[in-house]
């Protein structure tokens, strides 16, 4: 019996020695080509392979995620043009989502694009990320932790205030290592740097300005004690979500039309017509005035909430 227990004691010392793979993301991956062509056929199946593998597969933090927590995440890089065998010049559009407590619903969390997305790739070198190593491998890999990051701590921060600065911090690094390299081609990818106000250096730089860390915090608001109330208490809920927008537009006078805000409005404008269509009429004419000023692209669909 002693033995007994001497192997599993054994078996138990190994298995927590064993990594655990914490396999936060569930992403889809799908590439395309726009006006260009590939000679071999099996390359972009290749490409959209290798993505989710590195997504997938990387243990990109310390915590433990279930099979129904993962991030629903899906990718969408367009080719549109190759300037030489190997390299590739693309847009990605990418957006996140996360389950609404007690519902079958998904709400989105992100909803982006990047328009200078470019990499090398080589079905012969597949893609190498090890997360913390603070060392460039390709840029491909960049992007993917960049984004990977970028997902899991919004996620984050719509479950705990501010959950989202580890991951944040962890994106700036490879950002900062990233800026500078150059593809086979000798082309410098200009995302990583202020050179425009649309791209990834400026999305990261609003998120984690201490000046619209009121937009953060309302992420909380508006998911956590919103959206996950709604079935239960959705009187409450809306008054959260109210709240949270109403954080939201006082960050948007702070930095009128900064990157995150808009891209949280793009994600959002439907949802949130749609929880006010059960409104007060009160709540509906707060909603309507409040973000003709911080979401004027979408002002249209908010005024269809006073519509007899």
């Amino acid at each position: 019996m002693r033995n007994v227990f001497t192997v599993l004691a054994l078996l138990l010392g190994l298995l927590a020695a064993c990594p655990v793979q914490a396999q936060e993301l569930n992403a889809d991956v799908q590439v395309s080509l726009q006006n260009v062509t590939i000679t071999d056929a099996t390359l972009v199946n290749q490409m959209q392979a290798e993505m989710r593998r590195i997504l997938n597969e990387t243990p990109w933090t310390r915590l433990t995620y279930g099979p129904n927590e993962r991030i629903n995440l899906r990718m969408f890089v367009g080719i549109t043009a190759i300037p030489q065998n190997g390299t590739y010049v693309a847009t990605m559009r990418l957006i996140a989502t996360r389950p609404v407590y007690g519902t079958g619903y998904e709400t989105n969390v992100l909803s982006l694009n990047d328009r200078n997305f470019i990499f090398n790739f080589s079905p012969a070198a597949p893609i190498s990320f090890i997360p913390g190593s603070n060392t460039f491998t390709s840029n491909l890999a960049s992007l993917l932790g960049f984004y990977a990051y970028l997902v899991i701590g919004t996620d984050q921060d719509t479950f705990a205030r501010l959950g989202g600065s580890p991951y944040y911090d962890q994106a700036r690094l490879i950002m900062q290592y990233s800026a500078g390299q150059t593809t086979t081609t000798g082309e410098t990818d200009t995302g990583w740097t202020d050179s425009s106000p649309t791209n990834r250096y400026w999305l990261l730089n609003n998120l984690t300005d201490p000046q619209l860390e009121p937009f953060r915090t309302s992420l909380y608001a508006y998911y956590r004690q919103g959206m996950d109330m709604f079935i239960e208490k959705p009187g409450d809920a809306r008054t959260s979500i109210m709240e949270a927008l109403s954080a939201i537009q006082k960050a948007n006078v702070i930095r009128p039309g900064t990157l995150f805000v808009r891209a949280f409005f793009n994600a959002k404008a439907d949802e949130i017509t749609n929880i006010f269509r059960t409104g007060t009429p009160e709540q509906k004419q707060q909603l309507v005035t409040m973000l003709s000023d911080a979401d004027p692209d979408n002002l249209a669909k908010y005024q269809t909430l006073l519509r007899p």
